[in-house]
């Protein structure tokens, strides 16, 4: 006969391990002690997972030093409440998917202090995985100071950053709307792209839902055009004449219509985050250094206002931003209010928990990797690394390819040594170190311009070429005009 399958929570009602795990377990606590300093006394370890979790205490604190426990939120607060009898101070939990954030919010609110530890700093636990080596190893880990804490912002700050995120995603969504559009209007041979450049814009859409609600002559289409487009009417008209098929109609106005739920959506959600921003408290100003401060008002009335964003929210965000942040950083070329934005999201206001700008750039994951063995550069690593906040400074890095201004001329430079992709990941390192300057140190940014960086350019070209002459006996001499 079969067995029967239990349920998870039939089978931690009995609250009996595995007897293989129980085994392994008993030789991992009877090992010798490493010989290490412990710098987490009282600390535990929890093996995350959808169903249960295990959690390690110390030997001694219980009979039974692992225990598996519910994901459901009474197992949860059971947890605590063993930790807190078994005096624990610190757990460490993997940040596995989003399971560990109903734990953690459970832990924290008992008065525990959790450590959010990355899996590249816990994967070589040695023989066969299992969960209940996993939450011992990380016990262990934590126990000798083995282990980095993650950065995570206040909860105030994960509010709007979830927030920010959902609209982000609505974003890309409509982006995907206007794509199937388009390909609705190319498949019945409207070459509307071909005359107005952007068909989410007033023009296009306003044709496109006259199409939607049954105009099909293109010279009717064509009135529908803004004055601000280039095309003549005749032109559009002409892009307009294709072949009405039925199936194609229907999907573009099933696609309109999932773009005009997805436009509220964004709306709604605009007016919740305008007033979560609203209770966000108002940070002052960084005091600016007083050899910069005129001319940082100079340069505040002499910089081109910037174009907003087709996606940017319509509440006047960058006044929000400057409010919170105590500083403008749209002043920084290449970065735009949906940036800002972005870096009040992810971090927060407060940079202090990165002690320098080079530590900031690392966990942005834009600092370059290397292998050095005896003091020899061995190889230049590649780690994979996902951070919205590092994928919004590369896509600010990249628009100051043709920007005539200090950044833009550096960005140049860069890519014609390097090549565009280490260009970017250098400009988006250089744009996030500005950022943390001007948030922690009030440094104001000034763009001196594209003169003054290539006049910099050339003297550290004469000043190589100077000493690789003076290295081969040699001096440099002016050229006579």
């Amino acid at each position: 006969m079969a067995k029967r399958k239990v349920s998870s929570f039939q089978r931690l009602q009995s609250g009996k391990l595995n007897p293989r795990d129980y085994k392994e377990l008993q030789r991992r606590l009877q090992a010798e002690d490493p010989g290490l300093m412990v710098v987490h006394g009282n600390a535990a370890g929890i093996d995350v997972g959808a169903q249960s979790h295990f959690a390690a205490v110390p030997p001694g604190r219980s009979e039974q030093p692992i225990r598996e426990f519910g994901s459901w939120t009474a197992a949860l607060h059971e947890m605590a409440a063993w930790l807190i009898c078994c005096k624990i101070d610190t757990v460490a939990v993997q940040a596995t998917g989003v399971y560990w954030l109903g734990l953690c919010d459970v832990l924290e609110k008992a008065g525990l202090k959790i450590w959010v530890v990355n899996a590249h700093g816990t994967k070589n636990l040695p023989g066969r995985k299992t969960d209940v080596q996993e939450c011992e190893w990380l016990r262990k880990l934590h126990t000798y100071g083995l282990l980095r804490d993650s950065y995570r912002p206040p909860e105030s700050i994960r509010e709007i950053r979830d927030l920010w995120r959902l609209r982000e995603r609505w974003v890309q969504e409509i982006g995907r709307a206007l794509q199937q559009m388009q390909k609705s209007l190319t498949a019945m041979n409207l070459q509307l792209t071909n005359t107005v450049s952007d068909i989410g814009g007033v023009t296009g859409l306003a044709i496109i839902r006259a199409i939607v609600g049954g105009e099909r002559d293109s010279r009717k289409l064509a009135k529908l055009r803004d004055p601000r487009v280039r095309a003549s009417e005749d032109e559009i008209a002409h892009s307009l004449e294709g072949t009405w098929r039925e199936a194609q109609l229907f999907e573009l106005g099933q696609v309109v219509e999932h773009y005009d739920f997805l436009a509220k959506k964004i709306v709604e959600l605009d007016k919740l985050l305008q007033q979560k921003m609203k209770t966000m408290p108002t940070r002052e100003p960084v005091v600016v250094e007083q050899g910069t401060q005129a001319e940082a008002e100079q340069a505040v009335w002499k910089r081109k206002r910037k174009k907003p964003s087709k996606n940017a929210p319509k509440f006047g965000l960058e006044k929000e931003l400057e409010r919170v942040l105590g500083v403008d950083l749209t002043l920084i070329d290449g970065v735009h209010v949906l940036i800002a934005q972005t870096v009040y999201a992810e971090v927060g206001p407060d940079l202090s928990a990165f002690p320098s700008e080079a530590h900031f750039a690392a966990w942005l994951g834009l600092a370059p990797m290397r292998s050095v063995s005896g003091g020899k550069l061995i190889r230049h690593e590649r780690k994979k690394m996902t951070n919205r906040l590092s994928l919004a400074l590369r896509m600010g890095a990249e628009t100051l390819e043709n920007s005539k201004t200090y950044l833009g001329a550096r960005f140049r430079n860069i890519k014609g040594r390097r090549g565009p992709a280490k260009a970017v990941k250098a400009m988006a390192r250089y744009l996030a170190c500005l950022i943390y300057r001007m948030m922690t140190k009030g440094q104001t940014w000034i763009d001196r311009g594209e003169a003054a960086y290539e006049a910099q350019r050339s003297v550290r070209e004469l000043q190589f070429l100077t000493r690789k002459a003076r290295a081969l006996g040699m001096n440099l001499v002016p050229a006579k005009v």
